[in-house]
């Protein structure tokens, strides 16, 4: 028999709030994180914006020597790890620490780390290379430090899969305690990319919007989109199994109820244009859940801004929900943060719990006039005040991915 998994907790560090109450409040607002890229010269660079994280102090989360052993992923997981574990409540000093575990994704890792010390091999040769370059560097590392820093014993492990990874990874961490491999899991995603080599990279590959326009860059579903913007962050939240939430007087804010996972297996950056591959991931969800099409209130997208990902997750959603998908409400919440690569599926989940608490979902904000094509109801104008009972969150990743979770409001 599969266990019943409760959120418990949640943090995240993003483009718009160092914590969940201020995303969230930025969120309710409608403000957007994005804005001219502070972290390098982009003077000969077609990109100039990014949604980067903004005032971030890591010896606020850590202490000094920590935090320079780690990149900045690693120090965003850390520092939205903690905030998870202080609203769930958890005294980790009582709990065994085997069965507490850590699943928390990075697409890319330590990025800066690479390119640094690239340069200092170049210049002055591998004796000046940083002898911490490896652990910085490697995507395990945000998994490993919180581990380090919360003393996790358990099942520690890091999904990679590209954009879909944040959302992978909390789908493994749900049935891992469904099964019994642990009691608690700390997951999510993390990642810090904004670098020289990451924005040419993905603007080589023309995925990103060479738009200047902050309020216009990230717009998903809409006429003019022409790309994603390319942001930073993590969300973890603390995923329970329900009896052992309950024996502690947790409050539950949410509860897992269905995970897909699928791959197109047809193109390497490209989902498959008939959406079947997502589509199918979303049936998975729905179906593990229990639950129909009808019964979706609310689908955070990916919603990248690309003419790809927004066209072929619209017909993912038609193919999924069938007539329902005319009712449902759907966003996206890079259209205020940006793409958070792997760790955009762990800050849209948190999105989803709140859109559940809150009875509220968030304007795609930026988006003025939808692509004929994307002839869905994505939220355009102003937000929505509704109760949400059933939420599902997408996520595709390059290589064919494609992850969806089911959140539903908590009944006992």
């Amino acid at each position: 028999m599969k266990r019943r998994v409760v959120v418990t907790g949640m943090g995240a560090i993003t483009p718009i709030g160092n914590s969940v109450e201020e995303f969230w409040k930025s969120i309710m607002e409608g403000k957007a994180g994005i804005a001219p890229i502070t972290k390098f010269d982009t003077t000969d660079y077609k990109v100039h914006i990014a949604a980067e994280v903004k005032d971030f102090d890591p010896k606020e989360h850590m202490d000094f020597k920590a935090a320079k052993r780690m990149e900045p992923f690693a120090q965003y997981a850390v520092a939205a790890a903690k905030e998870a574990l202080e609203q769930s409540g958890l005294n980790l000093e009582k709990e065994d620490p085997y069965r507490v575990g850590v699943i928390i994704g990075s697409g890319i890792g330590g990025l800066g780390s690479m390119e640094r010390d690239h340069q200092k091999l170049l210049e002055k040769g591998p004796s000046r290379v940083n002898p911490l370059l490896v652990p910085q560097m490697i995507t395990n590392m945000a998994a490993g430090n919180v581990a380090i820093q919360l003393g996790c014993k358990g099942k520690c492990t890091n999904v990679v899969t590209a954009c879909a990874t944040g959302t992978h990874s909390i789908g493994d961490a749900f049935r891992a305690i469904q099964y019994g491999d642990a009691e608690v899991i700390f997951a999510g995603g993390a990642e810090s990319s904004i670098t020289p080599v990451g924005v040419a990279g993905f603007s080589a590959l023309t995925a990103l919007t060479e738009s200047d326009d902050p309020k216009r860059a990230s717009i998903p579903f809409d006429k003019d989109r022409s790309g994603f913007v390319i942001g930073e962050g993590a969300g973890v939240v603390v995923l329970e199994e329900l009896e052992h939430a309950k024996a502690r007087g947790a409050k539950i804010l949410a509860e897992l109820a269905g995970y897909g996972a699928t791959c197109d297996a047809y193109h390497i950056t490209s989902p498959l244009e008939d959406g079947s591959g997502a589509a199918k991931a979303m049936t998975l969800a729905m179906e593990e859940a229990g639950i129909t099409p009808a019964d979706v209130d609310y689908v955070n997208a990916h919603g990248t801004s690309t003419h790809h990902n927004d066209l072929f997750e619209t017909r993912a959603i038609k193919l999924a929900l069938g007539d329902a998908a005319k009712k449902v409400k759907i966003n996206s919440t890079k259209s205020m943060i940006g793409h958070l690569l792997g760790a955009a599926g762990g800050v849209e989940f948190i999105t989803c719990v709140k859109s559940i608490e809150e009875g509220f979902i968030h304007q795609t904000v930026g988006t003025r006039e939808a692509d004929p094509e994307c002839d869905l109801d994505y939220a355009i104008g102003a937000p929505v005040k509704q109760e949400v009972n059933y939420a599902l969150t997408n996520s595709l990743g390059f290589g064919g991915h494609n992850a969806t979770l089911l959140v539903k409001k908590y009944e006992a």
